[in-house]
């Protein structure tokens, strides 16, 4: 089985991201990676353009971390607040999940969350207040407050 040298177009999980120059076998290369113009091979015309796709991406890159970062600052001094029906002990009829938390957030801070960003291991089915962390960008990840509260 030998190997192969491809550059990638595209972000391929667990093996790089665009512009990266890889080593995949043959038939990984023919089979997969080809057929969806997802790498093309390395010849010297294309790692001169790999180049050049590395610098675009870092320059994206470096972009989307401030925007991150700037979205961050705004949320960490904020505290949102989630009106919901509660009965007796604090219990919700229902739940508060990460939608309801992306919701609120563009609602009170004026700021649109991908709500797969936020990570909630289980919603949230009481009354409180509790931390959510969010991940915007691989290296910028903070907590919300939100404040479940009855309504």
């Amino acid at each position: 089985m030998s190997a192969v040298q491809m550059i990638l177009r595209a972000d391929v999980d667990g093996l790089g991201k665009r512009g990266d120059v890889v080593s995949v076998s043959k038939g990984y290369a023919r089979n997969f990676l080809e057929p969806r113009r997802l790498a093309l091979p390395a010849s010297e015309g294309a790692l001169k353009q790999a180049e050049s796709m590395r610098r675009v991406r870092s320059i994206k890159d470096a972009r989307d971390r401030e925007a991150a970062e700037e979205v961050a600052r705004q949320l960490v001094a904020a505290t949102i607040t989630i009106p919901v029906r509660a009965g007796e002990g604090g219990r919700l009829f229902g739940s508060v999940t990460v939608s309801d938390v992306a919701d609120a957030v563009a609602e009170q801070a004026g700021v649109e969350i991908d709500r797969k960003l936020l990570v909630l291991d289980e919603p949230i089915k009481e009354l409180g207040s509790f931390q959510v962390p969010a991940r915007l960008h691989s290296e910028v990840e903070f907590p919300i407050t939100v404040e479940v509260v009855p309504s």
